[in-house]
């Protein structure tokens, strides 16, 4: 294993952070990065990261590991730091307010001036040829302060992957998993794999996560070279991107934690990193549902949140999933699911201002535009 040391531009004088990732097997033309709690406050990816360390390196001691993994055990010096009144706030920048998952950059028409003239038509190289533009374009970026330091630092270690896990969790949920509607069957083993219970897919979802940033470049691109050349640009999507949700924030357990990592790693077997028999599948498989289906409950009022039905629940529309008390007046509201779908993610808290969203459901039907995130 080799361990390299990314620092970060100093947010002011006397500080100093720095990312490590950490790099196991022999290199060569395949590239995985899994990357662990770019929101800094959501515990259970830096514990699967803990256990996917120790599985890495027994698998590069035993000489099975095929290209290289690359592992970051926590990807947000920034949010590991930011405390305020005792509670930590690891999902937004402080100075800022913006998302650690947002705004990462559009390299496509940097990348456009690069290759438009050397493309050759062979896949191989093309893609070769794309990769080495797309760290050249990323490696151009600003980053003259933390923020912009740390989303050019993490896009630069994983824009040019074959594969990029994004580790995450919800505030309390199942298991559920964010990508591409493009690359769902490629993706499709993972959430058997996991025992993901909702697949997300989008090929736009809003604010450009670090998801998205990795793989919609590739077809984005295509697009562009083709406007720009007048022909079509037959360029494969290079870059298979997850973001996965590990459940809850408080769903730290050593024994979850070790199963998740094993089938991740049974994963990278599938996709030929890791030598020796492939895995089998698990027969159940995920169905995944537009993001844009997947419709938030708001609070009305606020109050005190109990919750009526389970996570992973199937909900009919207008079926009961909550009562919010207000204390002052006594008042029960029920709150009801906007669809039929699954239920499965809801507010940690279980004291709620007017207007917060408490729950999400999963519906077969993309009822929604624009900003499919939330903030």
């Amino acid at each position: 294993m080799r361990a390299v040391h990314h620092p970060l531009t100093p947010g002011a004088p006397g500080t100093r952070r720095e990312i490590v990732s950490l790099h196991y097997g022999p290199g060569g033309d395949a590239k995985a990065v899994i990357q662990a709690a770019l929101h800094a406050d959501e515990v259970p990816a830096l514990l699967v990261a803990h256990h996917l360390r120790a599985a890495l390196a027994a698998l590069e001691a035993e000489g099975r590991l095929r290209g290289e993994v690359v592992l970051l055990p926590y990807a947000n010096p920034l949010g590991l730091g930011q405390r305020l009144l005792h509670h930590h706030v690891g999902r937004f920048e402080l100075g800022s307010g913006e998302n650690f998952n947002r705004h990462y950059a559009d390299l496509v028409p940097r990348v456009v001036e690069l290759v438009a003239g050397g493309l050759t038509g062979d896949a191989a190289t093309d893609v070769a040829r794309v990769r080495a533009a797309l760290r050249t374009a990323c490696a151009e970026l600003p980053a003259d302060d933390e923020l912009r330091s740390l989303r050019r630092t993490l896009l630069g270690l994983a824009v040019d992957a074959d594969l990029v896990l994004d580790l995450h969790s919800d505030n309390e949920a199942v298991l559920h998993l964010y990508t591409a509607p493009a690359i769902w069957p490629e993706v499709e083993p993972l959430a058997r794999l996991l025992g993901v219970e909702v697949g997300l897919l989008a090929t736009n979802s809003g604010d450009a996560p670090f998801d998205e940033a990795c793989s919609m470049v590739w077809p984005r691109l295509a697009t562009a070279l083709a406007a720009r050349l007048g022909r079509e640009v037959p360029l494969p999507p290079a870059c298979v991107a997850v973001t996965v949700e590990l459940r809850g924030e408080t769903d730290v357990d050593h024994a979850l934690a070790a199963r998740d990592a094993r089938a991740i790693v049974a994963y990278l077997a599938l996709r030929g990193f890791v030598a020796g028999e492939r895995p089998e599948l698990p027969a159940t498989p995920c169905e995944p549902r537009p993001l844009a289906g997947c419709m938030p409950v708001s609070a009305p009022t606020a109050g005190v949140v109990v919750w009526r039905r389970t996570l992973g629940s199937t909900v009919a529309a207008g079926e009961p999933l909550a009562d919010l008390v207000d204390p002052a007046t006594g008042a029960v509201t029920a709150i009801a699911s906007p669809v039929e779908g699954i239920f499965f993610a809801r507010e940690l808290r279980r004291f709620v201002g007017a207007g917060a969203r408490i729950a999400k459901v999963a519906g077969r039907e993309a009822l929604r535009s624009g900003k499919l995130l939330s903030a």
